[in-house]
């Protein structure tokens, strides 16, 4: 398999970086921000989407007749770990998840309403999924929508719902059948976040980013804003979630990292000696430069895997974000024990090493691998799917 990119595609690549030269500014871009956190969550990042947008860089994946280019997806990829390794915001969920599940399944209606909007950078979304009693079993869910004269009303609870607290549109999935089977019930909406019955309420995280619990009372959605065909909606999320797995959890952030305890190590002396001279640092900076060339493969993979068309690949996307966020994890491990005490200083502290990244990237990587799915749930995927093991142990 060639994992190298053609002239086009770099000379694509190049052009990114030449427009994220100009427009690097630190309200915008942070690179202490790992991953679920580049966000468009500001004035200034949301401006700077919509510059973005004006590239035509934005939905060129998607078909011609939606806004799009018909580009080939890697292309997006090379976007997107390109705003990643900035500290960027991503193109996210609107792009990627919510406009390419409207395409394959949404209504004329949602089509006209919601794919020039994400297109040009005019609207945000959170994805609700995720509850009490069904976080990364998403087919557990128990919100509850029952059916009236031209829509359906909800009652229940969501949370780990990363922007709600800023996003205008929420991506929701509710039980709309009982008595089927958990896989089979479900069903997804589309709802305003100020809709009069949702409360949202935040939750600061361990990686000092908000995630919400949101509760539903009495929330009315008309029957235009069911999202593809009834109780089909756990299929639809599946879909989404290995684009979540794979475009959510950039690989270029983790090679940023590595490079940047490389070149500190390069510099770095302990009791008078070289830290680089130290043979458990140089058997541990070995170690990680090897992961972060497999990490780097199996996104490409997946890439590769996607191109071939049909739906996500599922088990390249699960290989590639259990591999990836466990690498993220044993970097911010390394990094923090090389550090010494002086990494345990706060991010953005003068005189910590590395900046006060490392004990940030420690917090953050534990976040990374629950989101889209913890690794428990990547590994059964793997196990069932690629490997053909029974579903009992």
């Amino acid at each position: 398999m060639d994992f190298e990119f053609s002239e086009a595609e770099r000379d694509f690549s190049r052009q990114v970086e030449a427009f994220l030269d100009e427009h690097e500014t630190p309200d915008v871009m942070d690179v202490t921000r790992e991953n679920m956190a580049q966000i468009v969550d500001t004035p200034a990042r949301r401006a700077f989407m919509k510059k973005l947008a004006a590239q035509g860089w934005l939905g060129m994946t998607w078909p011609k007749e939606y806004g799009g280019s018909e580009r080939s997806g890697v292309y997006e990829y090379i976007l997107n770990e390109a705003l990643a390794r900035r500290g960027a915001p991503q193109i996210g969920k609107g792009v990627g998840i919510i406009g390419k599940t409207l395409i394959r399944h949404g209504n004329e209606k949602l089509k006209r309403e919601f794919l020039p909007k994400i297109i040009n950078a005019e609207i945000e979304f959170a994805v609700g999924y995720s509850e009490p009693q069904a976080g990364s079993d998403a087919a557990n869910m128990q919100l509850r929508a029952e059916k009236t004269e031209g829509g359906w009303v909800l009652n229940g609870e969501k949370t780990w719902t990363t922007s709600a607290h800023f996003a205008d549109w929420y991506w929701v999935g509710a039980r709309t059948d009982h008595e089927v089977k958990k896989h089979y019930g479900i069903t997804l909406f589309l709802i305003p976040m100020d809709h009069p019955g949702l409360t949202v309420q935040p939750m600061p995280t361990i990686g000092d980013e908000i995630t919400n619990q949101v509760y539903f009372d009495n929330v009315d959605v008309s029957d235009d804003y069911v999202v593809g065909d009834l109780n089909k909606g756990f299929q639809y999320i599946s879909e989404a979630l290995d684009l979540e797995r794979f475009t959510m959890f950039t690989f270029s952030p983790i090679h940023q990292r590595v490079e940047e305890l490389v070149d500190y190590v390069r510099g770095e002396e302990r009791d008078g000696e070289p830290l680089k001279n130290d043979p458990l640092v140089r058997s541990k900076i070995a170690e990680l430069v090897t992961r972060t060339e497999v990490a780097r493969v199996l996104g490409l993979k997946f890439v590769a895997a996607s191109l071939a068309g049909g739906k996500p690949p599922t088990c390249e996307a699960s290989e590639y974000k259990l591999f990836a966020t466990g690498l993220s994890q044993r970097l911010a491990n390394a990094t923090l024990e090389i550090a010494g005490p002086g990494g345990q200083l706060r991010v953005h502290t003068p005189e910590a090493p590395l900046r006060g990244r490392p004990e940030m990237s420690y917090r953050y990587s534990v976040i990374d691998t629950i989101g889209g799915g913890a690794s428990e749930i990547q590994k059964n995927i793997i196990a069932r799917r690629k490997l053909g093991l029974p579903k009992n142990f």
